[in-house]
């Protein structure tokens, strides 16, 4: 019986296999069709234990995609070399996030009318949650340390230009980013920029 199952579980392991059947949902019906019973049948558990943590879908979306990518997470290059690791950076990051972007391109869009939010705002508040700095921070302070670059000469629209770029290629076309474009992205764009506020 699906109550049962569920009422076996306590704790971390019922919130995980929550958020993993939110998960589940997402992919398969997407924002759309999205509901707390929905997941709660998933689950293999009741609407009640669901809304106990989240009091609503949109909250519990939110979380579900905050802990699939919690559960994959990018660990920050660390190669001697800005370049590289940005190349190393962006390679990961297209391969570890390609679903997810599909998901919030693709099936969130109503929760983004319903919470009046954006995917900008989506990703703050996980940037938040998980704590800064995130992945691009950290590699640019090394570099600095090493005295590859002045940060202070980086506007923050410089420093976030490689992951906003390959983020564009993953919500355009939904795929992996090829990996001639993430050396264009590195070599052609980005590097000659800072080289040329450098100067």
């Amino acid at each position: 019986m699906p109550g049962n199952t569920g009422s076996r579980r306590r704790g971390a392991e019922l919130e995980e296999a929550l958020l993993d059947a939110a998960w589940d949902e997402l992919v398969s019906v997407g924002y759309g069709g999205f509901t707390i019973e929905g997941v709660a049948e998933r689950a293999q558990t009741s609407r009640p234990v669901v809304y106990r943590r989240w009091p609503n879908r949109a909250e519990l979306a939110a979380a579900a995609i905050a802990h699939h990518a919690a559960r994959d997470p990018v660990v920050v290059p660390d190669t001697g070399s800005l370049r590289d690791d940005l190349v190393a950076l962006l390679r990961v990051a297209s391969s570890r996030r390609g679903e997810m972007a599909a998901v919030v391109s693709v099936q969130m869009g109503q929760y983004f009318a319903e919470t009046d939010s954006s995917m900008a705002e989506l990703r703050e508040r996980f940037l938040a949650e998980r704590g800064r700095p995130h992945w691009l921070e950290k590699i640019l302070r090394r570099a600095a340390d090493r005295g590859e670059i002045d940060l202070a000469r980086l506007t923050p629209r410089l420093a976030d230009l490689p992951m906003d770029l390959l983020r564009h290629e993953l919500l355009m076309t939904l795929r992996p980013v090829p990996d001639d474009v993430i050396i264009e992205i590195v070599d052609d764009v980005f590097m000659p920029l800072v080289r040329l506020r450098a100067g």
